[in-house]
């Protein structure tokens, strides 16, 4: 994996989904949307988790795929809540962003770890 970077930054965001879910609920009295990028912004982390003590590089490239696929999720959560106007562009550029960056990094820890099994 790549050190603790991938592993800090998946927290951090989760932090930040956490942070904005909690202001969308209180202040826009919106549930269902926001419960998603919750879910799907949290489990990035969790997945990275499970992942440093896979029990072999294909459950490592497994769960690291997983989590890719939240990561990309939790975009197209985002481009809702922004177009339906729940968060504020300057919100969803700021959280995009980071997501944006934790894809570029799975996917590049993905692919060493791919580059590793022949």
């Amino acid at each position: 994996m790549a050190g603790n970077v991938l592993k800090d930054k998946s927290y951090s965001f989760a932090l930040l989904v956490v942070q904005r879910y909690k202001s969308i609920v209180s202040e826009k009295k919106e549930f269902v949307i926001s419960k998603q990028i919750l879910r799907s912004g949290t489990a990035i982390g969790a997945l990275i988790r499970e992942a440093e003590f896979a029990e072999s590089k294909k459950d490592f490239i497994h769960k690291m795929s997983i989590a890719l696929k939240e990561a990309n999720e939790n975009i197209y959560w985002l481009d809702l809540l922004r177009d339906s106007e729940f968060i504020e562009t300057k919100v969803h550029a700021d959280l995009y962003q980071n997501c944006k960056e934790l894809v570029a990094m799975l996917v590049s820890s993905i692919k060493t770890a791919k580059s590793k099994l022949d």
